[in-house]
């Protein structure tokens, strides 16, 4: 190997070749960074499984409210299972999320765990025994060819250094040629102060060459050690990539949910609740429920009966077991008259009244003084503090916010 000298270099610029001395502490680094990556992707499972648990509560507490608004609220029929379904969706994906975070914790991050612990082993001195082992076999394989290189190194600067001065000696005998204040003994010492320059070019320079020869020949021992251990670190790097690649597939089965059959049904069954939703028996429902195919109670001529001065419907004859007390509601068509406590009958529920009623005192059938004179049986005195289950002649729905609804046949 031969190196030209040029005084321009001033500075030598190091190379980032892997042969250069010290430059296996990033292959030795790569340990200690493997025993940080895998604390990292644990923190990393660990973190997801709480995202997993996280969108779990969600989607329960989100279910849950939902499902109580819908089945207190308006919605009614099979559109209304075809909403609730939703939130039996929801329900049955948190399940499954909570299985992922399971299965993050409990496989995944817990195989790192072990793995990491079986791998790398910590010693008194704070740094892993694999580092250490790594650390003293690059230096074993690099120290006798460093030691050459350091030589070359010195030889290389005492050569560099001659050749310089040989050459400042030059310029000063050829400036001394012009110069008639020199002697011919002064003229005699540049001459000789070249020779030597000379002389210590061509020692140093066999020096240089020397050592340089030594090196290279040290240098395929110092290739194939350091190649060595680096391959046993590769080795170990290699079980460390293949264990997280192996990992990394056993993550992607626990997260992706479109493999799991059970997942598939729950969308299953979400679209055959929707579908299953009918307009038209949602709307015949209503029409028997609430809209003119309800049963109604039609007016009947109802006799006069001098029992507690009041009539008797045809039906209440008929099942005057049925004619029972309501107990808390006073109404007057559809108006409350007053907020104490009151009761009315059964009968009085379906009486008509005069089409010109009013709240005057003289035309309200309630009034404190009945027209003959008589007390009236619906007086305060009469009731007050008496309670008495009853069963209710047809469907009522309250109009206002201190009335009663209820359905015709319920006690």
């Amino acid at each position: 190997m031969s190196v030209t000298y040029d005084d321009s270099v001033g500075v030598e610029v190091s190379s980032d070749s892997f042969w250069e001395v010290g430059n296996y502490k990033r292959t030795v680094k790569r340990i200690d960074d493997g025993h940080r990556l895998c604390t990292d992707l644990m923190n990393c499972l660990h973190e997801r499984a709480r995202i997993e648990k996280a969108y779990a509560q969600q989607l329960t507490e989100w279910a849950r409210r939902w499902r109580q608004l819908v089945e207190k609220g308006p919605q009614y029929g099979t559109v209304e299972k075809a909403w609730i379904a939703v939130m039996s969706e929801a329900e049955r994906v948190s399940e499954l999320h909570l299985e992922v975070r399971a299965a993050l914790m409990n496989k995944d991050f817990e195989k790192i765990k072990n793995w990491q612990k079986e791998a790398f082993h910590k010693q008194m001195m704070g740094s892993f025994k694999e580092t250490k082992e790594a650390e003293d076999g690059f230096r074993k394989a690099q120290k006798p060819w460093a030691k050459k290189l350091k030589e070359v190194e010195a030889a290389k600067k005492a050569y560099h250094a001659a050749c310089k001065e040989e050459k400042l000696a030059i310029s000063r005998e050829t400036n001394s040629k012009g110069d008639p204040s020199l002697n011919p003994e002064q003229l005699k010492k540049l001459q000789d102060k070249v020779e030597k320059c000379k002389q210590d070019v061509l020692k140093t320079k066999e020096k240089y060459e020397k050592s340089l020869k030594e090196l290279d020949q040290g240098t395929p021992q110092y290739m194939e050690n350091m190649e060595q251990v680096f391959e046993q670190c590769q080795q170990f790097e290699e079980k460390r990539l293949r264990f997280f690649r192996e990992v990394l597939l056993e993550v992607q089965k626990h997260l992706d949910l479109s493999n799991v059959s059970s997942y598939k049904t729950i969308y299953q069954d979400l679209e055959q609740s929707i579908r299953a939703a009918d307009a038209v028996e949602d709307l015949r429902w209503f029409r028997v429920n609430h809209g003119p195919g309800m049963s109604m109670n039609w007016p009947q001529f109802e006799e006069w009966s001098a029992d507690l001065n009041r009539t008797l419907s045809r039906r209440e004859k008929k099942k005057n077991a049925d004619g029972v007390t309501l107990t808390g509601i006073n109404q007057t068509g559809d108006q409350a008259l007053q907020n104490k406590p009151s009761s009315v009958s059964s009968y009085e529920k379906t009486q008509s009244y005069p089409t010109d009623w009013s709240d005057d005192e003289s035309n309200n059938p309630f009034s404190s003084t009945d027209p003959s004179g008589d007390s009236n049986p619906f007086d305060e005195d009469a009731t007050l503090g008496t309670e008495v289950r009853v069963r209710a002649l047809y469907d009522y729905e309250g109009q206002e916010h201190d009335e009663l609804s209820f359905k015709a046949g319920r006690g």
